[in-house]
């Protein structure tokens, strides 16, 4: 009973553990569960370019600092001539810095990046702390409390009162308290800034983005700003021109702040471009990078990372324990005899070259010659050992005539009968005829249509493409085939084949 429970508890717990490294890489990583599943990126090259004076130039750049919703995939800087460097400060903002001793005419740095989406994002469920009111002096004060009052009044939660806020803001009559702030300067940063001002009065937290949308076509993109909100649960996007709420998912926010995206010293005209194009790449890439984004070693051990021609094997080995499977349940549950344990199993693996009709038919026909030569060689009463050496040369001079035979006849598929295992057909044979001399020809036939059923039963379900894969991507899976193979190894009842041949007994017993 407790070696019975130790089997059960360490079935399950291998299924388990197969099970949860399993959903870790598919979920979690996004390693697809399909082959060939492409992942959608977006590839952003900003130009910035400025006519240099011909002394020192310094140029400045704000980067994505992980921008919520989407992984970076990769990202590069194109600088001919000129030192670059890149710094954060405080894990909320990166900068790059470009510098030449003499720059003289045009000039032109790049920097590209490719994203894609992420499953979570996590940044946006960070909730931050509510913001002090601001200590403005009159009329400044009096006209904030105004208009937070105002807001206030016409609104229902966060969301409406920021639009009223906005609409309060895009005036075109723009109120006295409204101008009062804005002066001047009607730009859109500036209506962000007087907004995040505003709703601080009501301790709303704010921040302003600067991004783009993330298009399917390929386009000229423009940074621009938006204000940000959180609502107590998630961050709610504004566009401060319109007032209007909307979703930023699709969104690549480059950096968060009032601040310029460029600067330069030591040049002018300066310009900047940006390009932005969605590609179709590989998802195991996407999924590596993505690992490498969490610090997770998972992929990194995975069988993609080894040489094509290995990956190739192990594409086939990974399958021999299904067919292994597939062979205990068709022995131990069904109960159908065959010649051997594992016979069947590398007949499969043959069946995979020379398609399982043919396949069927070129054993048959071999098994069957060298049959007829092994029951000669019992005529001769030769020992074990030379008899099957025998049956062996036999054997292999039986698929060197099929295959000239068929190479003659330009039959291909005949060609491929060089890839049975020899070892295993000559001792299919040599079972055989045992096993005929012993127990009959009934016996022996059942065993070898058994085994022929089995290798048929091993090579169609060896064959599915979308489970080679997932052995392949994920073999972790093997774990839950060694519990279900320990469990099966623990099956004491009856087979199914010992139903129906003792049904009769059941019927009369009742």
């Amino acid at each position: 009973m407790f070696i019975r429970r130790q089997v059960i508890v360490l079935s399950l717990l291998l299924a388990l553990a197969g099970m949860a490294l399993f959903s870790y890489k598919a979920f979690e990583l996004g390693l697809p569960l399909k082959e060939n599943t492409d992942s959608r990126v977006w590839t952003v090259e900003a130009r910035l370019g400025f006519v240099g004076t011909g002394g020192p130039a310094k140029a400045q750049m704000r980067l994505p600092q992980q921008p919520p919703g989407l992984g970076i995939l990769n990202e590069n800087f194109i600088s001919r001539g000129f030192g670059l460097s890149t710094q954060e400060y405080d894990n909320r903002e990166r900068l790059a810095f470009w510098s030449l001793r003499r720059a003289r005419g045009p000039q032109a740095v790049y920097y590209r990046l490719s994203v894609f989406k992420e499953a979570v994002d996590a940044s946006r469920a960070q909730t931050p702390a509510f913001p002090p009111i601001p200590k403005l002096e009159e009329p400044y004060s009096t006209a904030l409390e105004d208009l937070v009052s105002d807001a206030r009044e016409r609104s229902a939660d966060i969301a409406s009162f920021t639009s009223e806020m906005l609409r309060h803001i895009n005036n075109p009559t723009q109120e006295e308290n409204v101008q009062l702030f804005l002066g001047a300067d009607n730009s859109t940063i500036a209506k962000a800034k007087v907004t995040q001002t505003l709703l601080a009065g009501a301790r709303i937290p704010t921040r302003i983005a600067n991004g783009m949308e993330l298009r399917d076509e390929p386009h000229v993109a423009t940074i621009r700003p938006w204000l940000e909100v959180h609502n107590g649960q998630r961050w709610l996007s504004f566009d401060v021109e319109s007032g209007v709420q909307f979703e930023a998912d699709r969104h690549l926010v480059w950096f968060y702040g009032d601040k310029d995206f460029v600067s330069v010293s030591g040049g002018r005209n300066v310009e900047t471009e940006i390009f932005l194009r969605k590609e179709m790449i590989d998802s195991i890439a996407v999924a590596e990078q993505r690992a490498i984004n969490v610090g997770s070693h998972a992929v990194e051990f995975s069988l993609f990372s080894l040489p094509i021609r290995t990956q190739a094997v192990y594409g086939v080995l990974l399958m021999i324990p299904i067919g292994a499977l597939v062979m205990v349940l068709m022995r131990n549950v069904i109960g159908v005899p065959t010649f051997g344990t594992f016979t069947p199993i590398l007949v499969a693996l043959a069946f995979r070259e020379t398609q399982l009709l043919y396949g069927i038919i070129l054993f048959s026909f071999v098994v069957a010659l060298g049959l007829l030569v092994r029951f000669y060689f019992e005529k001769l009463r030769l020992l074990l050992v030379p008899r099957l050496a025998a049956v062996l040369t036999v054997v292999v001079l039986l698929l060197v005539g099929i295959s000239i035979m068929s190479n003659r006849l330009d039959l291909e598929t005949g060609l491929s009968v060089a890839l049975f295992p020899m070892v295993i057909l000559t001792m299919v044979i040599e079972r055989m005829s045992i096993v005929w001399e012993e127990r009959g020809s009934g016996a022996a036939m059942s065993e070898g249509f058994g085994s022929l059923v089995v290798a048929t039963m091993a090579y169609l379900v060896m064959s599915i493409d979308q489970l080679q894969y997932l052995l392949f991507a994920f073999p972790e899976l093997l774990l839950i085939v060694l519990g279900l193979c320990l469990l099966l190894g623990r099956y004491t009842g009856f087979r199914a084949s010992e139903l129906i041949r003792f049904r009769s007994f059941g019927d009369s017993k009742a």
